[in-house]
């Protein structure tokens, strides 16, 4: 039991929630799809659904297969270092079976629902393993390449329920992926000091001072561009009342700032988004705002 018990830890499940970008494309496309007793709007949800687990699946074998590249790295490293591979918790013989497992059967299940949405779990698997062995030692690569696998999730909520997504979108989501990923960087660089490079090489890159100007240009350009897709994105409702929406992103991305700055919590952002109250309520609002003015906005 406890063996069982520290292999889907080694899962992540604090990680999952970052798959319900795969319910953006439904959620985005509520204006077109809102009759309550409609079935063809319970079958996109199911099948957004079913493209969810696909896709946490798929994600749980990537973690196994980069907790066993960085056994030792992570053993040095204060909170990595509780993981289940790094303390010996599991072996790297059971997770390399698990991960085999997970990988296997999460592409077969999305060639089984459809082979756009298999293509795009292919293309992030390729990713990740590249990130794995080469690109997370480049600098900036490294963050483009997070923010990548993003909008990757945001394509392929799209294609399982064969829809269309505004490239305004994708482009948010890259933008405030980005910001997620400098954060994580920064906090890195601060909580490790002078041992940084000895866990992950590429930290000695980075300076706090360039990545507080990254942070600075992203939160920006995340601003502006969700703004820009608010009122200009195509099925949007012609009142604009989606502009209703910006306070909440501004909020939300302002109280990661300060979350980040005064109380040294960059570094999770899963653990952020589980456990800060004012994050979740702001989030909360913004979805509930979002489906009421698609739903019935015009």
């Amino acid at each position: 039991m406890a063996t069982a018990f520290h292999l889907v830890r080694a899962l992540r499940p604090k990680q999952w929630p970052k798959n319900l970008l795969l319910y953006g494309s439904f959620l985005f496309n509520l204006n077109k799809l809102w009759q309550p007793m409609s079935p063809q709007m319970w079958g996109y949800l199911k099948l957004a659904t079913l493209g969810f687990v696909a896709f946490t699946a798929l994600s749980s074998g990537v973690y196994l297969l980069n907790d066993l590249k960085d056994i030792e790295p992570d053993r040095k490293h204060p909170q990595k270092q509780k993981r289940p591979l790094a303390s010996g918790q599991i072996s790297p013989a059971l997770a390399l079976f698990a991960a085999a497992l997970l990988l296997f059967a999460s592409l077969a299940f999305a060639l089984w629902l459809n082979t756009a949405f298999a293509a795009s779990l292919g293309i992030y698997l390729l990713l990740q393993v590249l990130y794995t062995l080469w690109w997370k030692h480049v600098v900036i690569l490294d963050v483009f390449v997070i923010a990548s696998g993003f909008v990757l999730r945001a394509v392929a909520g799209a294609l399982v329920i064969r829809s269309w997504i505004s490239p305004w979108l994708l482009i948010v989501t890259f933008l405030g992926a980005l910001f997620l990923g400098l954060c994580k960087r920064r906090h890195e660089l601060l909580l490790l000091d002078r041992d940084a490079g000895s866990h992950r090489k590429i930290l000695l890159e980075y300076t706090p001072q360039l990545l507080d100007q990254m942070i600075g240009v992203t939160t920006a350009s995340t601003i502006m561009a969700y703004s820009l897709y608010t009122f200009t994105a195509e099925g949007m409702p012609r009142s604009h009342a989606m502009m209703l929406t910006i306070p909440y992103v501004l909020y939300g991305l302002f109280r990661y700032l300060y979350l980040t700055y005064r109380r040294d919590q960059g570094g999770s952002p899963e653990e952020i988004l589980l456990r800060d109250r004012p994050l979740n309520a702001a989030i909360l609002l913004w979805l509930l705002t979002v489906a009421l003015v698609l739903a019935w906005g015009r």
